[in-house]
């Protein structure tokens, strides 16, 4: 094959591995941007604020199911194929969407429609769990050598893809449909865009091709196997989970909580913030592949230790500026630094937990660490977010929460060598130190 077509080859695989990830952060970012709505229809309390928390408890719940599917599904991928994995995840997610997107109001079916959104939400985050993983080994098994971190990126780039598709259809909406119309109804149209989209995303991921490092293992481990691996390299597991947990608030701190900050805490219109986002998922788009190229020349570790530092260092003066004088330029400010710092550091993170992972756990492994810090810290994050400005009032709180993050991503960073970690033949051989 020349080197023409092998580029090309590639970039069709990068392409269509990254598609599902596409439907996986749409889904996550039309339920987070209709918050306020879905609060008014699906979970109705005569108290606003206990049933926006109830609206975004319940996308956090998601995320408590991620942990669950990074083992299930990510022993799956790591046994059957990245490829077979993919298709599984990709139908998972779509049976949630369409769910949501049928699901009859309170006023019609009662409490059986907030129970109908909370079990498709919990179904999402099972099939997400494994989702970031699963891509994220497929194009560090597919990169070419020394780019592994650009290759990567295209994880979550395409991830940001998601975020500017729904902020763009959420403008168009918002100048079409009036208010009492979206509040009613029109909530449910994003939803019911993705379950068109799904035919496509299937169609490109049927089309993979298995990776050469997957197939060129000689041994699969089976399941159990594989959860002995997990508990072997709990270390490693741990470690990752304190990298991803910077990652994954910062992320849902300026994609998916920027609308009802917005809208609900600086009282800008829906559009407005809808808007920002916008920017910030085209921000999102350049600064990851970015961030990939410069880990693949510096290293990974000095980037996330010095993006986690000025991290700690800037997030609450930053925000303390706007809430003083809220204006739609020093929100979009704002939000644009915070971008940057998410881009670089994910764009270094990503690369370094698929090399720390051992191959035969590689899927399950990073999916694990990932999920438990979505799960435990990032998914909350909108909620997390709305408790700590209701209970103290100050409005700037969001950054003293992102900073937390930060913090446990620089002592993972700075910890002077990883673990050693088990493979499956030092396990079989008995000579693991772990």
């Amino acid at each position: 094959m020349s080197t023409q077509n092998k580029r090309s080859s590639q970039f069709g695989a990068v392409v269509r591995v990254s598609s599902g990830n596409f439907l996986e952060m749409y889904d996550f970012m039309v339920y987070a941007y209709y918050a306020s709505y879905i609060a008014h229809e699906i979970f109705p309390s005569s108290n606003a604020y206990a049933s926006l928390m109830m609206t975004l408890g319940t996308f956090g719940a998601g995320y408590l199911m991620r942990p669950l599917g990074a083992v299930v599904l990510g022993a799956y991928i790591d046994r059957h194929g990245r490829r077979a994995g993919l298709i599984l995840t990709l139908f998972l997610m779509a049976i949630g969407t369409l769910v949501i997107a049928c699901t009859p109001a309170y006023r019609t079916i009662g409490i059986a429609a907030p129970i109908v959104v909370v079990l498709s939400r919990l179904l999402q985050g099972f099939s997400a769990g494994v989702e970031l993983g699963g891509v994220s080994v497929y194009l560090s098994e597919i990169a070419t050598p020394g780019h592994r971190g650009f290759y990567c990126s295209w994880q979550s780039a395409s991830q940001q893809v998601a975020v500017i598709f729904a902020s763009l259809l959420g403008v168009a909406l918002s100048s079409i449909i009036p208010p009492e119309a979206m509040a009613q109804w029109g909530w449910r149209v994003p939803f019911i865009i993705g379950c068109m989209i799904v035919p496509l995303l299937f169609w490109l991921r049927r089309s993979l091709a298995e990776t050469e490092t997957f197939l060129a293992r000689k041994h699969h481990p089976k399941i159990p196997e594989i959860l002995t691996l997990l508990a072997a390299n709990w270390r490693i597991v741990s470690i990752g989970m304190m990298l991803s947990t910077m990652t994954t608030v910062s992320f849902y701190l300026i994609t998916a909580y920027t609308p009802t900050y917005g809208r609900e805490v600086l009282h800008f219109t829906s559009r407005e913030s809808l808007m920002v986002t916008l920017c910030i998922g085209l921000s999102n788009f350049f600064w990851l592949p970015t961030g990939g190229i410069i880990s693949d020349k510096l290293g990974r570790r000095p980037m996330l230790i010095a993006i986690s530092a000025i991290t700690i260092l800037t997030s609450y003066p930053a925000m303390l500026w706007l809430v003083s004088s809220p204006s739609i330029a020093r929100l979009l400010i704002v939000e644009l630094w915070l971008s940057v710092m998410f881009g670089v550091y994910n764009g270094a993170m990503i690369p370094h937990l698929a090399e720390i992972m051992p191959p035969e756990i590689r899927t399950s492994g990073l999916s694990l660490a990932f999920s438990l810090a979505t799960a435990i810290f990032g998914g909350f994050t909108p909620a997390i977010c709305t408790y700590l400005i209701h209970e103290t009032g100050n409005r700037a709180m969001p950054a003293l929460w992102l900073s937390f993050a930060a913090v446990c991503g620089l002592g993972a960073a700075l910890i002077g060598g990883w673990p050693q970690r088990a493979t499956l033949a030092e396990m079989e051989s008995g000579s693991s130190s772990q």
